[in-house]
């Protein structure tokens, strides 16, 4: 354990099993999230068949209505797979392996999200509004959610890298500066 003045380099005092568990348990939280998403847009989605509008639906939306439940069921599976492969890894000392995989399926999880969104509003336009309107719905949501999910979180990645504000990264740069002057160094004497 470090000295309670000291950091890990990221700006916590925590020995490396105490930030995977960390880690592990905000992966958890943000598991929960999604889930919780995911049962309210397939409760919905699984109501439909029993509405009498149902019935008049055209092929297009009968097949967008199929895709999207076997969407959901996939996307509830997503986020079902770290509780697997926690029992799976349980006490065998892998939590790197199991948070570096569950930060993987989130990400994947979150996809299946945002893709069921999409479809789930390109339906319900499509089925009040008419085709070309679920369509439009569809793509707008679609690019907002590209917007939110990849670009918004790319930009702050990169900007927080460009302006060192990312914990370790001034300590990684420092490493990487001290390393090269140290072979700047031997190199002038060899």
């Amino acid at each position: 354990m470090p000295d309670p003045g000291q950091s890990n380099g990221r700006g916590r005092n925590e020995t490396a099993e105490e930030t995977l568990d960390r880690n592990w348990m905000e992966l958890l939280q943000e598991l929960r999230v999604l889930q919780t998403g995911v049962q309210i847009l397939a409760g919905f989605l699984l109501t439909l068949p029993f509405q009498a509008r149902f019935e008049k639906l055209t092929d297009f939306e009968t097949t967008l209505y199929l895709c999207l439940v076997v969407l959901a069921a996939l996307t509830t599976a997503t986020i079902l797979l770290p509780v697997s492969v926690h029992r799976r890894l349980f006490r065998q000392r892998l939590k790197a392996t199991l948070v570096s995989s569950a930060d993987s399926i989130t990400k994947v999880s979150l996809a299946g999200v945002a893709l069921l969104s999409v479809g789930t509003s390109t339906l319900v336009f499509d089925v009040t509004a008419g085709h070309t309107a679920g369509l439009i719905a569809g793509a707008v949501l679609f690019a907002v959610l590209v917007v939110l999910l990849v670009v918004v979180p790319a930009r702050l990645l990169r900007k927080a890298r460009q302006s060192d504000a990312l914990p370790g990264v001034r300590e990684d740069k420092q490493h990487r500066e001290d390393d090269q002057q140290g072979e700047d160094n031997q190199d002038a004497r060899g």
